[in-house]
């Protein structure tokens, strides 16, 4: 009984302990700044109700109730960053539009720096336009120019990191395959940061992974990585396997794949490979989770956490964001709270 009651208390106070180290991380994020460069987006929100059948085609009628927009893409990124206390700066494209008007007053409304963002009257602002019904994507809408961005809005790109370098502890290349990332800024944004010793992250299109060595982290999806190494997402094949093969191609400090409702897999140069159940208890929209994985992942490895740390703050940020319906973000007092939760849930089971 005396020896059961000693370990009680001696896992009590590990867990204390544990809690501790991962509020001294989020509370760090105040301290750390990052350049986000890559594709930006407005997410249009059309929010509505069903209540019938279209009589001209079988498709539901969506009764408008209200509109409302959101930073996306690598703009949703930047706000992550903001909504987690760190300090944001951004690096991308926008259209001479409407759109590109309006979602840089969202980003200024949320104190993003956007001294990178630069206008392009040749392509239109990437837009989502989602329709949702009784909390249910109804549709989504693109509108976009996929085509490469000129060779002057890459130049004013890498003028601005070359400017903001010394300001920021860390680069995150957020490649949606919109043009913005291509492999000419992918080289020279890799070079300016491991110059200037700064941790890079990418969130990645399979295209480009040949391009992405020697970076400190790169964070995929299941299917992305699969797809990257010519496998086919379908093939059975153990995520073990594909993270340690990727990991030695690019040689990165770590590899986190994500895996949607199975959490994620953390593989690192040491030869640890880690596993970390979801947090989520119920997904109400996964768009955007991505975002949040690399934003909270890269402030934590900025802010001092190790791979597994890091990988652990970033799950449950994201399992705070596919709760709420829409894009969303998770904030410092939000995280704390999860992680709370988690590491309680763990000492009862």
């Amino acid at each position: 009984m005396i020896k059961s009651e000693a370990i009680r208390r001696e896992l009590s106070r590990m867990k204390h302990l544990e809690l501790e180290r991962f509020k001294k991380i989020i509370r760090n994020f105040d301290r750390i700044s990052l350049l986000v460069v890559g594709d930006l987006m407005l997410d249009e929100f059309i929010w509505g109700k069903v209540s019938r059948i279209s009589p001209e085609a079988p498709v539901p009628v969506v009764w408008t109730t209200s509109e409302s927009f959101m930073p996306g893409g690598a703009s949703n990124v930047a706000n992550n960053i903001q909504a987690l206390g760190g300090k944001a700066y951004l690096a991308g494209v926008v259209g001479n539009d409407s759109s590109g008007s309006l979602l840089l007053k969202e980003l200024k409304k949320r104190k993003i720096n956007v001294g990178g963002v630069f206008r392009d009257s040749k392509r239109p602002t990437t837009l989502k336009t989602r329709v949702i019904a009784h909390h249910q994507q109804v549709v989504r809408i693109d509108k976009e120019v996929t085509d490469d961005i000129d060779d002057n809005i890459t130049e004013r790109i890498l003028k601005f990191t070359k400017k903001v370098i010394k300001d920021i502890d860390a680069v995150i290349i957020e490649d949606y395959g919109k043009g913005v990332i291509i492999p000419v800024l992918i080289k020279e944004l890799i070079r300016l940061a491991k110059r200037h010793k700064k941790i890079v992250t990418v969130d990645p299109k399979e295209s480009h992974f040949a391009l992405y060595k020697n970076v400190t982290a790169i964070t995929p999806n299941h299917h992305e990585a699969a797809k990257a190494l010519g496998m086919q997402p379908t093939d059975d094949i153990p995520v073990d396997a594909i993270g340690k093969k990727l990991l030695k191609q690019l040689n990165s400090e770590s590899v986190v794949i994500t895996l949607g409702e199975n959490g994620m897999c953390v593989f690192e140069k040491s030869g640890r490979i880690t596993k970390i159940a979801t947090v989520a208890q119920d997904a109400y929209d996964v768009s955007g989770a991505g975002d949040t994985v690399i934003s909270a992942y890269t402030l934590a490895i900025a802010a001092g956490a190790q791979n597994t740390e890091a990988a652990h703050i970033a799950n449950c940020a994201a399992g705070i964001v596919v709760g709420k319906v829409g894009i969303a973000v998770a904030t410092r007092e939000e995280l704390i709270d999860k992680i709370k939760q988690e590491i309680m849930k763990e000492r009862t089971s």
